[in-house]
């Protein structure tokens, strides 16, 4: 492929990911997730992943992986997996790695072309050098090897209001609209935020050019905190939903300020 694409394998499996046999083919992270973008984008991730791993055991590097794995179960059972994690209590609560190291994703380093895939979902918006993470990155994957990034969009409405209000802030929202009542606690997200320029999607797209990482797939979606409100806050949503119209609507282009996240999957060629 000479371009970036996005191939939408989602409607495929969509309806697997509602039947009874879905809690044995599918991790509890997808499961959790409300019906809507962010399930479709993860179910087509999981099938271009199995699409494009080698079909023998495997060697993966999650990076700021703690407690939950975002990855499809038929790759899982065929990998060995190895966390790097800061966050100690992210470390003894991981329950599916086969190695597990206390050390920072940012510094770590591992031998030149050890791994097939590199996953660092929802962690590249926590670190203060987003650079030095990505090539230590690429210096440890496989010739043909891939990256998967999952992150929250900082142009996004959520992205905005995450960046400039208070940590107190995200505490009370996961506590008090999500109803995570242990939200703050040692090892529990929300965790503090950078939103370092690379996480941007644009400049993390000429990293990857840069780099010789090839972009495969690429999708912004409606955050699933939009869904989560809508079931838990109908009134609050519905103010959201509005003031986010508006936004859309005065805002150039066709860019929609409720694709608070996105998915990124690179190839190393």
């Amino acid at each position: 492929m000479n371009k970036t694409v996005t191939i939408d394998f989602a409607q495929a499996a969509l309806a697997d990911a509602y039947t009874p046999a879905a809690a044995s083919a599918h991790p509890q992270s997808l499961l959790d997730l409300p019906a809507g973008e962010a399930r479709e984008s993860l179910l087509a991730v999981h099938s271009l992943l199995g699409a494009s791993l080698p079909p023998t055991p495997l060697a993966i590097y999650e990076a700021g992986g703690g407690s939950t794995s975002f990855l499809p179960l038929e790759v899982l059972r065929r990998a060995h997996v190895t966390v790097v994690d800061i966050d100690e209590d992210q470390i003894r609560n991981n329950d599916y790695a086969q190695e597990t190291i206390l050390g920072d994703v940012q510094t770590h380093r591992f031998a030149p072309g050890s791994f097939d895939l590199v996953i660092c979902y929802n962690v590249i918006e926590h670190l203060p050098d987003v650079e030095a993470a990505l090539l230590r990155f690429c210096e440890s994957l496989k010739q043909g090897g891939l990256i998967l990034i999952g992150a929250p969009n900082p142009k996004s409405l959520s992205g905005v209001v995450t960046k400039y209000s208070p940590h107190w802030f995200h505490v009370w929202f996961y506590r008090h609209v999500r109803g995570d009542k242990k939200a703050g606690l040692p090892g529990q997200a929300p965790f503090p935020t950078f939103f370092h320029p690379l996480v941007t999607l644009s400049r993390l797209e000429a990293f990857a050019a840069a780099h010789g990482l090839q972009m495969i797939y690429r999708r912004e979606y409606e955050s699933p905190r939009y869904p989560e409100m809508r079931a838990r806050k109908p009134a609050l949503a519905a103010l959201i939903d509005a003031a986010a119209s508006v936004m859309n609507f005065l805002l150039p282009g066709k860019f929609d300020v409720r694709h608070g996240d996105y998915h990124v999957i690179l190839r190393k060629i």
